[in-house]
């Protein structure tokens, strides 16, 4: 159904081709919402409304069967479609075609998301990665057709439409394009590592906040730091990382990072793309997993934001811990059912970032985690060694010292944060494990 259209705005309509065979972490329902969702995100778009498409099989010409391509034309012409969504990836051949066939402006799910990327990157980094998965997108449309009806198709932003020299550019300028881009990425990329080793230098933890696109990382984030990061009931709303500190209940200062939100089937382009606006979650000392708890397709998002973080490098030695968002959507004996649950898993906490129900345990959930987290450990240093001792005591975590002949033994109470940020100061150092029952 439309959504009341404004002046000015695209009419469109979305279409999700559910291929027998094809295996998707979503049902065909869940996914049309999701891409719906997606398109509702676009700037400056209404949404007519939206159709599954069931095919035995993806036509290579058309994707879709002549007889239902008709069909489909016949209704964008009564409805007034400006624009159609495919969620899905298409050839260039197969959006040539059907441009042609329906006389309108077509996106799949990749220039789709490239759309509402282009227009939430806010950062130099961010912005910079969106037109290097542009153009990456783009030099796949001149392998094989580059006659998209350019003059006729127009633009909502990178992806179409006249004016936009890359598009029609030849292959060599958009390699030419791509390698300039890389280069001032691996600039500004050189300049957050100089900024991730100035953090370093502050024995703070770093959280990060990672989750399903949509499931309230934002509302959470603002809610813990006072932050005005945008937080709207909208997909993608955060596409930088945005930092800042947070005292625990214990008094343990945090350093809380909010990232964007993951999705199933993230084209290849975008995932290499934001691999870098990623890079706070692999610097994390611990991982706070945002779920929307009380979506029907919770577990399939979940699993989805799982398999991302284990192919960004997120190795087990990273603590995740659960938050199930969005209690309140949930009825009342839904809600104390889910609570029992979240208690007897111990790393999971039931919480609503809109209401504020079970976020007055989250400081105390997290300093917890944290604390174990660390270890107890004795370390040897020589008499003349007086800038490492001076360091150690700074970062709070020297719990005695005693004179011997060889130097000066430390027993110390660190993480592994504390114990690479000394290594990189000072150099590797042995350690010795305090037997159980010591301390």
């Amino acid at each position: 159904m439309g959504e009341g259209r404004r002046a000015g705005d695209t009419r469109a309509f979305v279409l999700h081709p559910d291929i027998r065979g094809h295996r998707r972490s979503q049902s065909p329902e869940h996914a049309l919402g999701e891409a719906m969702a997606l398109a509702r995100a676009l700037p400056h778009v209404e949404v007519a409304g939206g159709e599954i498409v069931s095919l035995q099989k993806p036509r290579p010409g058309l994707l879709f069967g002549k007889g239902r391509v008709a069909d489909l034309g016949a209704k964008f012409a009564a409805e007034g479609i400006d624009l159609v969504l495919v969620d899905g990836p298409l050839t260039p051949i197969q959006q040539r075609n059907l441009e042609r066939e329906w006389g309108l402006k077509i996106l799949d799910r990749t220039g789709l998301i490239l759309e509402i990327f282009a227009d939430r990157a806010q950062t130099r980094e961010g912005v910079l990665q969106v037109e290097l998965a542009a153009l990456s997108y783009q030099r796949t449309r001149l392998v094989r057709a580059w006659t998209h009806l350019e003059r006729q198709r127009g633009g909502l932003g990178f992806v179409g439409g006249p004016g936009e020299t890359q598009i029609e550019a030849d292959r060599r300028a958009i390699d030419e394009a791509i390698l300039r881009l890389r280069r001032q990425l691996s600039k500004v990329a050189k300049t957050r590592a100089l900024h991730r080793r100035a953090r370093a230098r502050v024995p703070y933890p770093v959280v990060a906040l990672v989750g399903y696109t949509n499931a309230g990382k934002s509302t959470l984030f603002n809610r813990l730091t006072g932050a005005e990061v945008m937080a709207k009931d909208m997909l993608f709303a955060t596409l930088d990382p945005t930092m800042r500190a947070v005292a625990l209940a214990d008094g343990t200062e945090v350093i809380l990072a909010d990232t964007v939100g993951f999705i199933s089937d993230l084209p290849h382009e975008l995932v290499a793309a934001f691999r870098a606006t990623l890079e706070e979650v692999l610097d994390a000392d611990l991982i706070l997993h945002v779920r929307d708890i009380a979506h029907p397709e919770t577990e399939a998002q979940a699993a989805d934001v799982r398999a991302i973080l284990e192919s960004l490098g997120v190795g087990a030695a990273t603590p995740v811990l659960e938050l199930w968002n969005k209690t309140d959507l949930l009825a009342p004996e839904e809600r104390a059912a889910l609570a029992r649950r979240a208690g007897r898993a111990g790393d999971v906490l039931a919480i609503s970032a809109v209401t504020g129900e079970g976020m007055a345990a989250l400081p105390a959930f997290l300093a917890r985690h944290l604390e174990a987290e660390t270890r107890e450990t004795e370390i040897l240093l020589p008499h003349d060694a007086g800038r490492q001792r001076a360091w150690l005591y700074a970062q709070g975590i020297v719990l005695g010292e005693t004179q011997e002949e060889g130097g000066t033994r430390l027993a110390l109470r660190w993480n592994a944060r504390q114990a690479g940020q000394y290594a990189a100061r000072f150099g590797e150092l042995r350690e010795e494990k305090v037997p159980e029952g010591e301390g």
